[in-house]
């Protein structure tokens, strides 16, 4: 199984602090499934509207998470054919949010690959803190073209 790293995930998709939401991604099945993990500090952006003196990670970050967590596993897994690509999501069903997650916690991103038809994947997804299901979600995503802005 392999393991990737931030440089690594920095490579794969294009998000960027304050919106990359996946410091690491563990147990990694090529085109199968991941474990992405997210480290919950005080410092989080979010944490200073929502909740002031008592925070909790917004649910539609840890969907973003999953999603992260997704497209890290297909763009790893289709590393020579999205050279030029990047993963977009497609949509949400399913979403349920079973605890809250705060500062401390530890998210680990269970993501599963539930069916692919190029270019469009579904996955299924569980969020975990110390063992116990803080969130699940069913999504889609896209493999599509990468912009050039350079141009």
């Amino acid at each position: 199984m392999t393991t990737i790293n931030i440089q690594e995930i920095e490579k794969l998709i294009p998000h960027r602090y304050p919106f990359l939401l996946v410091d690491r991604v563990e147990d990694v099945v090529l085109s199968e499934s991941a474990v992405g993990i997210k480290n919950v500090t005080a410092n989080e952006w979010f944490f200073q509207g929502h909740f002031p003196g008592h925070p909790v990670m917004p649910g539609v970050l840890i969907v973003e998470a999953m999603a992260q967590t997704a497209g890290i596993l297909v763009m790893k897994s289709t590393a020579r054919a999205a050279a030029n690509k990047t993963v977009y999501f497609m949509s949400i069903e399913e979403a349920r949010f079973r605890k809250p997650v705060v500062p401390g916690d530890t998210l680990h991103i269970h993501v599963k690959k539930l069916k692919e038809r190029d270019p469009i994947w579904k996955f299924s997804s569980q969020a975990l803190v110390n063992g116990t299901v803080v969130s699940e979600a069913v999504f889609s995503a896209m493999i599509v073209d990468k912009i050039n802005d350079k141009e």
